[in-house]
């Protein structure tokens, strides 16, 4: 059960006619417990059913028409580094067969005539299989920082709100006072000075875009139920390891709870690692460290950074589950790329320490930063600041920027969160948008690949097979293509169906100055391409 300072502010029973199953009337005077009047199943269906709905077990919701509780998640521990879960210190579960027999027990006294019984399994499962419940609040999610409300109004009262369906449940230690709904210009200065001149200095950003892209990402869970914005993946990127990529995503996993990932290149891996991760809380989810150089470049990960709801099968079962994609996305490792359609779905912070050893620079403005991060209190004063900078933001009308790139889906999530830099001053949020095009290892090798075609064949129109045919070694050089060619993962050739496919996906899409064309033969009714260049013009 949760803890009396996680009560819900909503938690007094509906009133109870005297004909309701549940009697408070005829209890033990040392007994609190409510009793529920049973008798045949039908009957005690119906009682259980009643009585659910009036809320007689504290802390009891709907979610997708199954009834749930809010409970407390023991043993979890305290966080030790920034590169592990960070999980909340409550869990939402669903109402099982065993677990609402417990919390009867728990909570209520079953009377029937031979005395006090646990109801029937069976009796249970009929109770709970309905999808119907009108006196339960709705549940959507647990968090563990204030956000903002659709209406702009700050929700940090501790508790369940429903205007939202959010339950608020601060961790241990990250007590906040409330914060004023029009911050006082002392206030606001405050916060911009500890955050930019404290919090953040020491960095080693790439560029100061990398700085504001990064406050972007840490504002961007708070904001937003305000925004109902999608927002892209982010890539922490660094030249060396100990720059402090990990202590940056643990900044805003330990605000708003933390799921780390292990990266797999198996698509299938990766979708049931995506479906597991939604099924909690965590607003974070962190795929850390991977191996240098790797390139991100996921058909599935695409796809679910630009849906707001991801589909698929609850794992160990047939039934289709679906759940708000309402997540932060990031990543981190050294020299990362991205590949296909991932590099439009991107938003990188890099940091460039520019020494032999990162981890040993000194003279800090928070010695110990990552250490200093695990501790709860520190967090409030972090939290408070940039919740003090989203309030006053909020205040002026929640400006947004017209001066943002367009980002296709995520284009309305980029024009709130320039409009909330803008405010307090920081400038060139998205302005390495151009130099991340160069960390698209898929735009790169498609642009050598058509280079290369086009020095060695011109404009001549060609079927498949005669551009596969020209990647043969020949008397005159082993490799004509100068390693160029696409091939499979084993490093052979692609195969002419193989080749034909990659070359239909790229018709028409100018990679740098060069763009491959296609047409149907007529003699032939095959497909032929070419390569045209701009510059030959």
């Amino acid at each position: 059960m949760t803890t009396a300072a996680h009560r819900p502010d909503d938690r007094h029973l509906h009133p109870v006619p005297t004909d309701d199953p549940v009697d408070r009337a005829d209890q033990p005077p040392r007994d609190n417990r409510p009793v529920i009047r049973v008798g045949s199943d039908p009957e005690t269906i119906r009682a259980l059913t009643t009585a659910l709905d009036a809320r007689i077990i504290p802390d009891t919701y709907v979610t997708d028409g199954a009834p749930v509780v809010v409970e407390a998640v023991s043993g979890a521990g305290d966080v030790t580094s920034g590169d592990v879960d960070v999980p909340l210190p409550l869990t939402v579960s669903v109402l099982r067969p065993a677990l609402l027999a417990s919390l009867l027990a728990e909570h209520t006294t079953v009377l029937s005539d031979k005395g006090e019984e646990s109801p029937k399994r069976d009796v249970l499962a009929a109770v709970l299989s309905r999808q119907s419940w009108p006196g339960l609040p709705p549940m959507r999610r647990i968090i563990s920082t204030p956000v903002l409300r659709p209406d702009g109004t700050l929700l940090q009262t501790p508790g369940y709100d429903r205007a939202t369906g959010f339950y608020l449940a601060p961790g241990d230690g990250m007590h906040l006072e409330p914060i004023p709904d029009k911050p006082t210009t002392a206030q606001v200065n405050a916060a911009c000075e500890f955050l930019l001149d404290r919090f953040l200095a020491d960095f080693p950003w790439r560029t100061p875009a990398d700085r504001a892209n990064y406050i972007g990402l840490l504002v961007t869970p708070i904001i937003r139920p305000f925004t109902h914005a999608l927002s892209p993946f982010a890539i922490v990127d660094a030249t060396m390891p100990g720059s402090g990529k990990t202590i940056l995503t643990s900044c805003v996993g330990l605000l708003v709870g933390q799921r780390v990932l292990t990266w797999t290149d198996s698509e299938d891996e990766l979708r049931k690692s995506i479906t597991t991760v939604l099924s909690d809380s965590a607003g974070a989810v962190v795929f850390d460290n991977l191996e240098e150089g790797s390139v991100v470049n996921s058909a599935v990960l695409a796809r679910l950074v630009t849906e707001r709801t991801w589909a698929d099968r609850k794992l160990g079962t047939n039934s289709a589950a679906v759940y708000d994609n309402d997540r932060l996305w990031l990543a981190t490792g050294n020299n990362l790329r991205t590949g296909g359609d991932m590099a439009s779905r991107t938003v990188w912070v890099r940091l460039d320490p520019d020494c032999p050893r990162p981890e040993a620079r000194t003279g800090f403005s928070i010695p110990g930063l990552d250490s200093w991060i695990l501790d709860p209190a520190n967090r409030a004063v972090v939290l408070r600041a940039v919740l003090t900078l989203v309030l006053d933001w909020t205040a002026h009308g929640a400006p947004t920027s017209s001066a943002v790139p367009e980002m296709r889906q995520f284009t309305r999530w980029a024009r709130y969160v320039g409009g909330f830099l803008e405010h307090h001053g920081v400038p060139t949020f998205l302005g390495n948008a151009e130099t991340a095009r160069e960390l698209d290892d898929d735009a790169a090798e498609w642009a050598a690949f058509l280079l290369r075609w086009h020095q060695l064949h011109g404009d001549t129109r060609l079927a498949a097979n005669d551009v596969r045919r020209s990647a043969e070694p020949s008397a005159y050089s082993d490799d004509p293509w100068n390693g160029l060619f696409p091939t499979t993962p084993a490093g052979k050739l692609l195969s002419v169906k193989s080749l034909g496919r990659r070359l239909t996906g790229q018709v028409d899409r100018w990679r740098g100055d060069v763009v491959l064309r296609s047409a149907n033969d007529p003699a032939t009714n095959a497909r032929i391409y070419w390569v045209h260049r701009a510059s030959a013009d």
